[in-house]
């Protein structure tokens, strides 16, 4: 299928500008461009014109997995009848292997793996390797090894009815080598079982159950169930499925392997034997022979990822495969956020190279673990192909390398870039000083129930800001890295409803804020320069207050720092160019209206509720109309995640445990 794009606006503004010169550069074979799209002007619409314009499947890289998952959700409103999927870690935590000599301690790897997520990313690689109208937005994670494409295509599945060359043992054989599991229980995704001559599997990439019935060595019935209801949804002719797992290898690829792996260890521990490291060399000889073993036996072993270099056929110091390698030639590549992602490429090589070599040195791992690694920044480079880097504030590499910046400043909403006004840190005369200015100027704001965002250096300056401002008896409360991810969403919603009119934070008050209630922005200390109070940052920062009519923004400093200077010069040029087309168009600027979603509001725990209490009443149903409510948030939690929802997935599925306990409990057991 093509590219089609569907919204109910055109380009408008310097849109149609941008999406011309863009195409332009691209159609001329330029590498890099970057879009100057300064905050709501519209850059996402201006990149899917773009895609649509070229028709070239796309990779979307951002720099956190919050900012992929929005632009995912905006990507897939332009483009229903294309695929749009998510591809990030799918960790929900993770502690990487690691060593510290000093101390003689050994840190396991430990992670707790989103099952969620992990379908999303099968479905994203799947998405690739059977269809040209796929857009990706991934994290950084692209970057990462993945596994060769060619190998996990190779396991691919056709199982089609009448076929009467793939008996039902021969059918587990394959499930088996692609790394699926049987089960006598309920199924989940990467599981099949078989009951006489029935066999029901569920893929990686989808929620859904296919049921095949033998006669003989002959498939009769093949069919598609509902996982939640097991209700038919439909007759089917035939099914592809893809292996479970993206680190999977064919039986002779796997012995070719393994010789080389056991080739190495000899290496190594002679290494060890000639250096006197006897410890070392029985470390890794037991572990590398249990891992081979497992291989061997189950074609998985935890940490298989480890000896990637030998299943993927590469010498030492070749390219790992990632992500990219799914993708066809003509691909298309947008950095979000370049300003922040582009650096954070390039740091993700050195630290891993670092924890790994501390590993090899004392026996934990083969030297061939090196080679599972992400890219360093040449090997991205070339991965990458066309590249359109997008920022309100593009950094040093975006400015030196792009061929082309199009700058898209006018936004269609006729709103302008917030004044500024400098006022001094220190008191003058009758003039208290920033704290006592800025107390003056939230009372001035909470009377007209407007927002105020106040930014300092520190988590304990925001603390002990956030503390002083409560005892002025404002409502206040701070934000910073350490506030728990559900607990931040929590507090952005409630200072949009007016549970607090105040919100201090450090950093995290810049790239992907959508506050349109906020109509003042304080940058206290603001000419202390520093990555904080860089040029990139303050103008950023700026850009929170460009989503209201009444937008302003302070700058408390006794100096004016180069940055300062720049950004203020910045904002300045900016405003003149909105105000004029503005007025040569007889715009009048709008506030921006958004719905305030608080997904607590769906559970009642706005007063704090627990589960168990949310879900009083229902603990008290009968057995049969517990099932039923199982089902329907099973449906909704499915739901939810396809939204990429996950807060809201994770609080139906602590409720979907609890009543399942229930339900145990209620039900007699049988005698």
């Amino acid at each position: 299928m093509k590219f089609k794009l569907h919204s109910k606006y055109k380009p408008a503004g310097d849109q149609p500008k941008a999406i011309k010169q863009l195409l332009a550069s691209i159609k001329d074979g330029n590498k890099f461009q970057t879009l100057l799209g300064v905050t709501g002007s519209g850059k996402t619409f201006t990149m899917a014109n773009v895609i649509e314009k070229t028709q070239r499947p796309a990779l979307v890289i951002a720099h956190n997995k919050t900012l992929a998952a929005q632009l995912c959700n905006e990507f897939r409103e332009f483009f229903p009848d294309n695929i749009v999927e998510y591809f990030v870690s799918y960790y929900d935590y993770y502690q990487p292997e690691a060593y510290m000599p000093r101390s003689d301690t050994y840190i396991e790897k430990e992670a707790m793996i989103n099952d969620e997520i992990d379908r999303l990313r099968h479905a994203a690689t799947q998405a690739l390797l059977s269809r040209k109208d796929v857009i990706i937005v991934s994290s950084v994670s692209c970057i990462y090894n993945l596994g060769s494409p060619k190998e996990y295509e190779r396991g691919v599945l056709h199982i089609h009815k009448g076929n009467i060359d793939m008996s039902r043992s021969e059918i587990f054989r394959r499930l088996i080598e692609m790394q699926f599991s049987r089960t006598n229980a309920d199924l989940k995704r990467g599981n099949f079982r078989a009951r006489g001559d029935v066999i029901e599997m569920m893929p990686m990439n989808e929620e859904v159950v296919y049921r095949i019935i033998m006669e003989g060595d002959r498939i009769s019935v093949m069919q598609q169930l509902d996982p939640v209801t097991r209700k038919i949804q439909g007759n089917i002719n035939d099914v592809w499925l893809f292996p479970a797992k993206h680190y999977v290898i064919s039986r002779p690829r796997q012995k070719e392997a393994i010789r080389g792996i056991r080739l190495e260890l000899k290496n190594r521990l002679s290494e060890f034997e000639k250096e006197g490291s006897v410890l070392e060399a029985d470390r890794l000889d037991r572990r590398t022979r249990y891992d081979l073993e497992m291989i061997e036996q189950l074609g998985y072993c935890n940490g298989i990822e480890n000896y990637s270099r030998y299943f993927d056929g590469r010498a030492p110091g070749d390219t790992p495969q990632t992500l990219m390698n799914y993708f066809p030639d003509n691909f298309l590549t947008i950095i979000d956020e370049s300003h922040v992602t582009v650096s954070q490429v390039g740091g993700m090589y050195n630290g891993d190279q670092a924890r790994k070599k501390t590993l090899i040195e004392h026996g934990f791992r083969l030297p061939s673990a090196k080679d599972n690694r992400p890219l360093n920044f040449k090997e991205f480079e070339s991965k990458i192909g066309q590249v359109v880097f997008t920022s309100a504030t593009p950094g040093p590499y975006e400015k030196d390398n792009s061929q082309k910046v199009v700058e898209q400043i006018i936004r269609p909403t006729g709103l302008v870039d917030p004044e500024i006004d400098v006022r001094p840190i220190t008191p003058v005369d009758d003039y208290g000083g920033q704290v006592v200015d800025l107390i003056k100027e939230i009372e001035v704001r909470a009377k007209k129930k407007e927002r105020v965002l106040v930014t300092t250096l520190t988590k304990k300056m925001s603390e002990d800001l956030t503390s002083y401002l409560v005892d002025k008896s404002i409502k206040v409360q701070y934000l910073h890295s350490d506030v728990k991810t559900l607990d931040r969403i929590t507090i952005l919603s409630d200072l949009r409803s007016g549970v607090y009119d105040v919100l201090v934070g450090v950093n995290l008050l810049r790239e992907g804020l959508d506050l349109p209630e906020v109509t003042l922005v304080a940058i206290l200390d603001a000419d202390k320069e520093g990555f904080l109070r860089s040029e990139t940052a303050i103008v950023q920062t700026i850009g929170r207050a460009a989503r209201n009519t009444e937008g302003k923004v302070i700058l408390y400093a006794d100096n004016i720092t180069g940055s300062l200077k720049r950004a203020i010069s910045e904002t300045e040029r900016r405003r003149e160019i909105q105000t004029a087309y503005n007025k040569k168009h007889k715009i009048t600027p709008k506030t921006i209206s958004k719905e305030i979603k608080d997904i607590r509001a769906l559970f009642n725990e706005k007063d704090k509720k627990s589960i168990k209490s949310i879900l009083k009443l229902e603990l008290t149903a009968e057995p049969h109309e517990i099932k039923q409510v199982i089902q329907e948030k099973e449906y909704d939690m499915l739901e939810a995640a396809k939204k990429l929802d996950f807060e809201t997935a994770k609080i139906l599925r602590d409720e979907i445990k609890l009543l399942q306990k229930e339900l145990k409990d209620t039900v007699p057991k049988k005698k």
